[in-house]
């Protein structure tokens, strides 16, 4: 009888090394460059496996290198740009890709004259914050603010299990889980509450604030995912709506990101 059980339980760990390794040696290096519709090498391109949620940034050749597995999805993202999204290793092709992204065209605003910073934080946050003329009309006609989002709300494990213990089986909620379903919509979730709150810093504050501090207007949108993980506060203040808590955090981890970023390392995170 053990040695019945034993062989059982030495059955199922070589299936599950077996798979494992399936997962491990399936996964290839994915290589390429990305340019605009002018032809012109783009650098700092977001690209971002959705599948793992692994993320990589192009060089200044516009050159990338990403993990991948067959037929998972990449996606191609820099600020004012197109997003773009590419199947990969489909029928276990795995050539170089040329991904363009194209400009997305932009009004020419009115010319601003810019005060210069005080040093008092309440004074400089109304100097570089733009103004919100969506939130201003909202606030004249009274119009009413939106409460959350409305996105399907992905199965969790305890809600799933605890019904079927009682019971009742919920079909939908036991196939989200077994299929990913549940843990793509997730990750994609949070990508998209990262892109929206560094967009929410973007359209109050001025680049020039930035640029100011020393970092380079491509790499604006990359230091404010830094600041989210050195100073989670961060986050905190822009789901606030608190343009002068926002700034005062920035302040902390502009040091940070400059020392980090004059070593070479990577900082896409704290």
């Amino acid at each position: 009888m053990i040695k019945n059980i034993r062989n059982a339980y030495e059955g199922k760990m070589f299936f599950f090394l077996v798979f494992i390794c399936n997962c491990l040696f399936s996964q290839q290096i994915v290589t390429g460059r990305t340019i605009d519709d002018n032809g012109e090498s783009l650098s700092a391109v977001t690209i971002i496996n959705m599948a793992t949620d692994k993320k990589v940034y192009s060089n200044s050749q516009g050159e990338f290198s990403i993990e991948a597995s067959a037929n998972d999805e990449l996606r191609f993202v820099k600020e004012d740009f197109r997003r773009v999204s590419r199947r990969v290793l489909t029928d276990g092709i795995n050539s170089p890709l040329l991904i363009t992204l194209f400009q997305i065209p932009k009004e020419i605003g009115e010319v601003k004259i810019v005060k210069k910073l005080t040093g008092d934080l309440n004074e400089d946050s109304r100097i570089v914050a733009k103004t919100d003329k969506g939130e201003l009309v909202r606030n004249a006609v009274g119009l009413p603010q939106p409460v959350g989002k409305m996105r399907e709300k992905p199965a969790e494990v305890k809600q799933v299990l605890l019904p079927i213990l009682l019971g009742n089986l919920n079909v939908q909620g036991v196939y989200d889980l077994i299929s990913g379903k549940a843990r793509r919509q997730k990750r994609l979730y949070r990508y998209d509450d990262l892109q929206e709150h560094i967009a929410w810093i973007r359209n109050r504050v001025e680049d020039e604030y930035f640029t100011k501090a020393g970092i380079p207007a491509d790499r604006i949108s990359e230091f404010i995912e830094f600041s989210f993980g050195a100073k989670p506060q961060v986050r905190t203040y822009v789901k606030g709506r608190n343009v002068s808590g926002v700034l005062l955090r920035l302040e902390e981890t502009i040091p940070l990101y400059l020392d980090r970023m004059a070593k070479g390392s990577n900082v896409k995170k704290s």
